[in-house]
């Protein structure tokens, strides 16, 4: 996470806050939401959407890390076109997002219907003012050295009138307007099952819309969402994924063929499958914590001596193996064993060995897994229900389980990759599998073959700049100084000299054997005539009667293998 951390700030003259743009999101676009709030269409979807909207704020401004969203600005065209938010940092503002929120939520659902060229027009204006509102932010809250031109936008439509005749008349509206700050111009329709399949296109308007396209010069999409708020959340929480797309983000480096020296080089980005709970300050009970038993435990309050109830967790489900997706699953797993507590008596854990032994029997040769929840410990002060957190348990051939978080509804993103219908390209296959022949192929993964090299990182990472005595160096100073000075003249006084030297060269010295140490203390020191003297002395003695006792091997693990 430190690299996520990294952030670069660019200062408001207007406001002085700071908008931040982190190093690993540098592209991250500004977002302009605008909201369609026409009768009769609005009565119908303004619960719907103001409740997604603010129940993505909540988590957006809450997020640690990198910055996803630099900027929101929020259009809402009723009886007239109205700005109900300026630009503003969606993090650390969720009172002024979520009375933005109620603003709309506020616009009355009936009224007079305007004509569809009325409605048209406001929507461009629209589109153009908020454009302009951009401009003009980032104008203001750029540096000298910044180009604005680094920053882009994306306008994201909400409309409940047929999807493809608006993306048509901003084709056609916007096509002599100037977009360079656009990068994006996205239009969802919200339907319900009794419009769904209305507005299917012609030919003719399929032809139409392309050439619009091509002279708009943007990219113009459409959308279309069921009018739920799970659904209105999914496209909101794309805005949190990386958006940057201006180089790949890995090569996949595959063996040289056999007709070919060169690598085979298989270019690919990565996204985002969930919200990390480690990103939320004061996380709740979500199970990050598994980096641990003693973190996975429930935290004791009170006298340390007080005993700690186990911890609960609730079978709610059976899950078909194939059927649970591993990109849901996130967090350290925790191996699951039957107990050996000692307090229990030999009946009790011989009878709850037996039901863990057929509880793995059957998950295994029923192919199951276990989906449980962890009941929140405490009630909230706003009368809520608390945080929930839920778990996956596998079984394994041994006598073991194993447990991994997965993630909940509100921190999973979007992503839509389905099944290619087509077989891959003949050249591409046989290139492909040539260089896949030349892997050696293990049946069962034994991580005992891996080694990334942790051991000489920590050690070079823990190496003294200096000699290993550095003592000798510093002996040995004195005289080559006064030879290439040439003075020949020697100290008096050699055992006021050593007195003078500072504590850390007496303490590194090594010690010599006690005879020696007594001899060479007598002939060439002498009765130390000053207490700086007998200070050193004293210094080395302690310190060397402290390296000759050398810590005994821990206690072995005495654990059986699982």
């Amino acid at each position: 996470m430190s690299g996520d951390n990294r952030k670069r700030p660019v200062v408001s003259s207007n406001s002085g806050n700071l908008v931040y743009w982190s190093s690993s999101f540098t592209r991250q676009p500004a977002r302009i939401l605008i909201v369609e709030a026409l009768p009769p269409w609005w009565s119908e979807t303004c619960m719907v959407l103001c409740d997604a909207l603010e129940n993505f704020l909540s988590l957006a401004c809450s997020l640690d890390g990198p910055c996803r969203i630099p900027l929101l600005s929020l259009y809402a065209i009723s009886r007239q076109q109205e700005c109900l938010l300026p630009f503003v940092q969606v993090r650390g503002n969720l009172a002024r997002l979520r009375s933005c929120v109620e603003e709309l939520r506020s616009i009355p659902g009936e009224g007079c219907v305007r004509g569809a060229a009325r409605g048209g027009e406001q929507l461009r204006q629209a589109v153009l003012d908020s454009l302009q509102q951009f401009k003009q932010y980032i104008r203001h809250t750029s540096t000298g050295s910044q180009a604005s031109s680094n920053v882009s936008v994306e306008v994201t439509v909400v409309t409940s009138q047929p999807g493809r005749g608006v993306v048509r008349l901003l084709e056609k509206g916007l096509k002599d307007a100037d977009l360079v700050s656009l990068k994006r111009l996205l239009v969802v329709q919200i339907y319900s099952a009794a419009d769904w399949g209305q507005d299917h296109p012609s030919p003719e308007d399929t032809h139409t819309e392309t050439e619009d396209s091509l002279m708009l010069g943007t990219e113009v999409d459409l959308q279309r969402v069921e009018n739920s708020v799970f659904a209105m959340e999914t496209v909101l929480k794309a805005w949190l994924q990386e958006q940057g797309g201006d180089k790949e983000h890995l090569h996949l480096l595959l063996p040289s063929p056999l007709d070919n020296p060169i690598p085979v080089c298989v270019k690919c980005d990565m996204q985002e499958r969930l919200i990390s709970p480690a990103l939320i300050p004061l996380s709740p009970n979500l199970g990050v914590k598994t980096e641990s038993a003693r973190d996975f435990l429930p935290v004791t309050k009170g006298p340390a001596n007080h005993s700690q109830l186990p911890r609960s967790l609730k079978v709610i489900k059976t899950l078909r193996a194939d059927g649970v997706c591993e990109s849901v699953l996130y967090g350290l797993p925790l191996v699951i064993r039957p107990t050996t507590c000692w307090q229990l008596d030999w009946d009790e854990m011989e009878s709850n060995h037996n039901l863990f032994h057929a509880l793995c029997h059957t998950l295994r040769s029923r192919e199951l897994f276990l989906l449980l929840q962890v009941e929140p410990a405490h009630r909230s002060a706003a009368g809520g229900s608390g945080v929930c957190s839920h778990y996956v348990l596998q079984p394994s051939p041994s006598l073991s389980l194993l447990l991994k978080p997965v993630v909940s509804r509100e921190l999973l993103l979007p992503c839509s990759l389905p099944v290619s219908p087509q077989e891959p390209a003949a050249d591409a296959l046989h290139t492909v599998q040539g260089c896949l022949s030349q892997l050696d192929e293990e049946c069962v993964f034994n991580p005992l073959s891996l080694s990334s090299n942790l051991y000489q990182h920590l050690r070079s990472r823990g190496a003294l700049p200096q000699p290993r005595y550095p003592y000798r160096l510093q002996q040995s100073q004195p005289a080559e100084g006064a030879k290439a000075r040439g003075q020949q003249r020697q100290p008096q006084n050699p055992g006021r000299h050593l007195g003078m030297s500072n504590k850390v060269r007496a303490t590194v010295a090594p010690l010599p054997s006690a005879s020696s140490h007594t001899s060479s203390s007598s002939s060439s020191l002498g009765p130390p005539p000053a207490k700086a003297s007998r200070r050193a002395l004293t210094l080395l003695s302690s310190s060397s009667s402290g390296n000759h006792e050398a810590p005994g091997p821990g206690p072995l693990s005495t654990g059986r293998r699982q």
